[in-house]
């Protein structure tokens, strides 16, 4: 990556004040309804005793990984009661096993053929919407009886059509998609701890 040369504070200021610009308008342009639908998705899961699986590659991994932390581990806490909540994008291992061995395409579908029982929830990240695995995990979701939720950015790509429910961010830059796909996990904690 090549380094970003400044003229001056001004310069640099403006580049600061536009991002944070640019993430309040994503922000803003968010769907109220879509994220209390998928809320009280994950309320029913967290009451009918079914799992979430989180996923996604990179950035939208390690937003899988924390918000799965939050959801298993912040609800317990704050209700008394066992969430089971589980990133897919967790073991390193178990990954890299099975791109090894069959292609990275198969990752998740693998561990979805594995895990996932009629009525539990898969949310699926990507910033694109287009990552093949990730689309592939979700395709199998659907036809194993899941509640699919995409979250995504840009037009939302091929996981806004696939997913049963989802969320777009009205963005295009992938830090800013991936800053909202954040917000909206603690959103979706915050709602589940104080309903």
């Amino acid at each position: 990556m090549g380094t970003i040369k400044m003229n001056g504070s001004n310069e640099k200021v403006s580049i600061i004040q536009n991002y944070v610009k640019l993430l309040k308008e994503a922000l803003q342009a968010l769907s109220e309804e879509a994220l209390l639908e998928i809320a009280d998705i994950l309320r029913r899961a967290h009451q009918e005793g079914k799992q979430v699986f989180l996923l996604g590659n990179g950035g939208s991994a390690a937003n899988a990984t924390h918000i799965a932390e939050d959801l298993q581990k912040g609800v317990k806490e704050h209700t008394g009661r066992r969430f089971k909540v589980l990133s897919l994008a967790d073991s390193t291992p178990l990954i890299t096993a099975w791109a090894n061995d069959t292609s990275y395409e198969q990752i998740f579908v693998e561990q979805i053929e594995s895990l996932v029982e009629p009525g539990d929830v898969v949310i699926a990240i990507s910033g694109s919407g287009n990552s093949p695995n990730v689309l592939r995990a979700v395709e199998k979701a659907n036809e194993m009886g899941a509640v699919t939720i995409g979250l995504t950015g840009f037009d939302g790509g091929k996981l806004a059509k696939t997913a049963q429910k989802s969320v777009v961010v009205a963005s295009d830059n992938m830090q800013r998609v991936e800053d909202v796909h954040l917000v909206i996990g603690h959103i979706l904690y915050t709602y589940l701890v104080n309903i």
